[in-house]
């Protein structure tokens, strides 16, 4: 096999993956068809069911293989019943269930429904009727709405259909058993044989709809999120672009006030050149803080410009990655062991690269900072339950005082000989500036850990 075709079936996967609607989505899709639409469907079915099954005198008047195929339908259908009242009392509380147990409710609700059906067509001895069949085919399209996208979809979908194929074998198997006399009276009343070309072909329809189910589903949910995504990028990117405007203009109007502060006692010292060195000094006072003050109001708008730049679909992994490389270089840094620790996915971070590489990189070169050229980082990656992706750092070193934890954040706040203080700063505004949030766990000699939180979705906050 080539190398492409090897590289384009890697990718299938993840090509035929459809996005996982979040929780909230997922329940509302399953309140609305299976509490809204199908209980009440089942509940009207149920009551025809007991009715034929305990009321209407036809069920008791067949004998050998054909009781026992009633009889096996009764105990399943009582069973069926209390599955139903189970699953009812689940969805009236859907909210307040965990996402695991719902979803399997919903999987063992749907293949219990392709069981009773496969059952009920075998005592009709009916298999040959197109309506049977149909009903198969709604069932398949109910269950691509109801099961969550993916394995378990399918699963349940080729369950169906191999429930239509055991209904076929049941019903031949019940039909030649019956007695001559009964065999008569039933094809006289109309009982007809499916071919087995037709049978391969109906069973294919099924699993045909179950794939086409699936397509479907894939194109609007990547449709969705591809518009979900283009609205949060748009969202973003304008409020970026306010957000630096407003930087550029607050930029403005302080550093003209002190552009003339500055001409003003650059003047003076002209005018008072020949005095006396005790009467200059205060005018050099005014000229050397109205530098510090512009050199501060410089380095603040370096991190506060948000129109610089534009917003992307960053993945999780090659970006911590590149921080780890740029921090922590193989060939440079032998003293310090790197371990990492991925989730297997995550969504896209929706970010401006620049942020997203000043977070990481402030962080990770603290951490190596703090070890002074021996020790250990763990870097830990998790996407949470609301899809959130949470980023950990964590090194062994002296750690921070827990007085001084809350701190760190501040601007020109540090605990290093040389540092400037901007730095977690920087870390704390972009985290924030998407919705996030950063924290820090640590103690002297404990080490040190920083857990940054970035949301799926949010809206920027600025201030």
């Amino acid at each position: 096999m080539k190398q492409g075709h090897w590289q384009w079936l890697k990718r299938l996967p993840a090509l035929l993956e459809i996005p996982s609607p979040d929780r909230a989505q997922l329940l509302d899709r399953v309140q609305m068809m299976e509490r809204d639409l199908v209980l009440p469907a089942k509940a009207i079915i149920i009551l025809i069911l007991i009715w034929s099954f305990y009321l209407s005198p036809w069920m008791g008047s067949v004998l050998g293989a054909m009781e026992v195929a009633v009889e096996l339908t009764q105990y399943f259908f009582v069973i069926y019943i209390l599955a139903n009242v189970v699953a009812a009392l689940l969805f009236f509380n859907l909210r307040r269930l965990p996402l695991t147990l719902a979803r399997w409710t919903v999987f063992a609700n749907c293949l219990v429904d392709g069981l009773l059906l496969a059952a009920i067509t075998v005592v009709t001895l009916d298999f040959a009727s197109i309506l049977y069949w149909l009903l198969f085919l709604i069932l398949i399209v109910r269950n691509a709405v109801s099961v969550l996208p993916g394995t378990s979809q399918l699963l349940v979908n080729f369950g169906t259909g191999l429930c239509y194929l055991l209904a076929y074998v049941s019903e031949d198997y019940v039909f030649k058993n019956l007695d001559n006399r009964t065999q008569q009276a039933l094809e006289q009343v109309g009982h007809a044989e499916l071919s087995t070309e037709v049978l391969v072909l109906r069973l294919a329809l099924l699993w045909l709809m179950a794939l086409c189910c699936y397509g479907v589903q894939m194109l609007l949910d990547r449709q969705r999120l591809a518009s979900e995504e283009a609205r949060e990028f748009a969202v973003r990117e304008g409020q970026l672009r306010s957000a630096g405007r407003l930087a550029a203009e607050f930029a403005h109007q302080i550093k003209n006030p002190l552009a003339i502060i500055n001409n003003a006692a650059f003047s003076l010292h002209r005018a008072l050149k020949d005095a006396k060195p005790e009467t200059l000094k205060p005018v050099e006072i005014i000229q050397e803080e109205v530098a510090h003050a512009d050199q501060i109001i410089t380095q603040i708008m370096g991190y506060a410009q948000l129109s610089e730049g534009r917003v992307e679909k960053l993945d999780v992994v090659e970006e911590l990655d590149r921080a780890l490389e740029q921090v922590f270089p193989a060939a440079v840094l032998v003293g310090i062991r790197v371990h990492r620790q991925y989730a297997s996915s995550f969504p896209p971070l929706l970010m401006q690269r620049r942020h997203l590489s000043e977070t990481l990189v402030n962080v990770l070169q603290n951490a190596r900072e703090a070890l002074d050229g021996r020790g250990n980082v763990q870097v830990t990656a998790a996407c949470l339950s609301d899809y959130s992706v949470e980023i950990t750092v964590q090194d062994d070193g002296p750690g921070v005082a827990s007085d001084k934890t809350e701190k760190i954040f501040e601007a020109y706040y540090t605990t290093k000989p040389r540092g400037t203080g901007l730095g977690l700063a920087m870390v704390k505004h972009n985290v924030e500036l998407y919705g996030g949030t950063v924290r820090v766990e640590s103690g002297l000699g404990n080490g040190a850990k920083f857990v940054l939180l970035f949301p799926a979705k949010t809206l920027l906050k600025f201030g």
